[in-house]
């Protein structure tokens, strides 16, 4: 996960979210007031309350797009969904304020301080004394150390979300007692504040075959930690609460409940207006004129850290030719693509040109407008006949007989998302692609994602923490299970390797992943879109919003969960 970008999709695909480990919601936590005022949208918005101003008790009820089969949030097949499940039931060590700016947890940690030591960038973790896992093992090193080995490398059989940060370890050893872990990285290390931000895993996950296989629909409990512990738990109904934990020994959890129900979009506003749930995305004009006249709610409107992106499968025939490739996208009018996600919410924001910088970020540059791109049905078609790929009688083109046809899967029941197909569609039977809409359930996304049923899919990848260029090998290395369009290569591994990774400072590696990315966009497997806003209905009084990693209205935040709860 590229803790700063894990796996969150959504975007015209639905409102599904791959994280990038530093990376989305959508059911869940996504608008304005539709009115003819302008509406600010806030840098985060999320009713921040101290504790002594909330009460005791109650429940909070949220939709999710779905309960994902595996429920390791390390793991390269987790998604958004899943770190937003694990945040309420696993160690938050590190929290974030929403600049993105880390802390330590002090109910975790009585330490956690960096150095740099004969050259070489040390981090020191002091868990505390009372820090427990809930089978009661002893939280200390070893849990340091076993996230390092499962998240390293993909060559000792782990399938790990992402390995930046991880890989530039040198060392994970034991300080003057077990529960102190020193990290040595091989030289100065650029990003210091990066490594275990997205938390630890229990020890037990050291395993490649318990790492990769025991939490798939086993949320494992035993393996948790922290101030909530999971009540119910019913993957077929994709559904999880939690209540709070008795082993938990900071400050108690403001909640008596706290549950996850899957559900597509409309039954999502549907459950809000029946009081179902206590929060839901409404960034879409339809979803926020469905609650405009409700009684005791807040909308919250934020800008989120995230990228909606397009992407095809390379690997498949229609899609080998590069030429296709970038046929394809220069066939894409993003322009009207943002015309429709944004109707109504008085919204609008510079182009967003990578994946790896938000435009509000230093050191952002337009790396899509450097690769070349631009909306261009003519050169598309061209380059469609320079592939051999000529019009048929019906204006769709052809090819020793075959069809130049591709599925383009929405895992949403949203009108807008399926306007924003269908405007798709037709950009693409201008230049003659015969793109095909297929509508499908949220909680099929994360199986279907990761088995690539799709030729084209678009996505939404959120980030959950500012470092950009940390994780630009989760985006664009080989075997990493967040970028799937096929076009990653040996060669460019090894030049993020060498152009990015071994630089010796932040300022310098983002320069050139900005750099770098503009080459690799000209692969055309993928390319972002936009980057949009958070907008969400919720009952009056909830507070400390959206406190898990991947969620929109608090920025980069990362809040602990048991401050969330109900204003007094």
């Amino acid at each position: 996960m590229k803790q700063h970008k894990l796996m969150g999709a959504i975007a015209f695909s639905g409102v599904l979210a791959l994280a990038l480990a530093g990376c989305a919601s959508g059911t869940g936590d996504d608008g304005g007031d539709g009115g003819g005022e302008p509406v600010e949208t806030k840098a985060s918005d999320y009713n921040p309350q101290e504790r002594d101003a909330l009460q005791t008790g109650g429940e909070a009820r949220f939709p999710i797009n779905e309960i994902p089969e595996q429920l390791n949030a390390f793991n390269g097949d987790a998604s958004s969904d899943t770190a937003r499940v694990a945040a309420w039931y696993t160690p938050q060590i590190l929290l974030q304020k929403d600049d993105g700016t880390p802390y330590k947890h002090d109910a975790y940690l009585d330490e956690w301080k960096i150095d740099t030591v004969d050259g070489n960038t040390q981090i020191t973790f002091t868990f505390t004394d009372e820090a427990h896992w809930n089978d009661g093992t002893d939280m200390d090193w070893t849990a340091i150390d076993a996230t390092w080995k499962a998240n390293r490398s993909t060559e000792e059989g782990f399938n790990p979300n992402a390995t930046d940060g991880y890989k530039a370890i040198k060392t994970v050893e034991q300080g003057d007692t077990a529960k102190t872990a020193i990290v040595t990285f091989d030289g100065e290390f650029a990003w210091p504040e990066m490594p275990f931000l997205t938390g630890i895993i229990h020890p037990a996950l050291a395993d490649p075959t318990t790492f990769n296989e025991a939490m798939i629909d086993n949320p494992h409990a035993e393996w948790g930690a922290g101030p909530y512990t999971i009540d119910k738990f019913d993957a077929n109904a994709d559904y999880v609460s939690f209540v709070p934990n008795p082993e938990w020994w900071g400050e108690e959890p403001l909640l008596d409940t706290v549950s996850f129900q899957g559900m597509d979009a409309a039954a999502s506003i549907n459950a809000f207006k029946a009081d179902e749930i206590d929060s839901v995305g409404v960034a879409t004009k339809d979803r926020l004129e469905q609650v405009k006249d409700m009684e005791d709610i807040t909308i919250y409107r934020s800008t989120q850290t995230a990228n909606t992106l397009l992407q095809v499968d390379s690997t498949k025939p229609q899609f080998e030719d590069v030429k296709v490739r970038e046929a394809f996208f220069k066939a894409v009018n993003i322009d009207q693509q943002k015309q429709i996600a944004w109707n109504g919410l008085d919204y609008e924001e510079e182009p967003a040109g990578s994946l790896t910088l938000f435009p509000f970020q230093p050191g952002y540059s337009n790396a899509l407008d450097e690769a070349g791109w631009e909306y261009n049905p003519d050169d598309s078609k061209a380059l469609l006949e320079e592939a051999g790929w000529t019009e048929g009688e019906d204006g769709i083109r052809e090819k020793d007989g075959e069809k130049l046809s591709v599925v383009f899967p929405v895992w949403s029941d949203d009108p807008t998302q399926e306007a924003i197909a269908k405007s798709l569609q037709a950009q693409m039977k201008e230049v003659g692609i015969d793109l095909q809409i297929d509508i499908r359930p949220s909680t099929d996304f994360s199986n279907d994602y990761n088995t690539m049923n799709w030729d084209v899919s678009s996505l939404r990848f959120t980030s959950s923490d500012p470092f950009g260029a940390a994780w630009f090998c989760q985006l664009y290395c080989m075997d990493m299970g967040l970028n799937l369009s096929g076009v990653q290569s040996e060669e460019m591994d090894q030049r993020i390797h060498d152009e990015v990774e071994s630089l010796p400072t932040a300022e310098e590696q983002t320069a050139a992943a900005m750099k770098l990315e503009a080459e690799i966009f000209q692969d055309w497997g993928i390319i972002p879109l936009y980057n949009g806003p958070s907008i969400s209905a919720v009952k009056t009084g909830l507070a400390n919003l959206t406190p898990e990693p991947y969620v929109g209205l608090d920025g980069f935040g990362v809040q602990p969960v048991e401050n969330v709860g109900w204003e007094k």
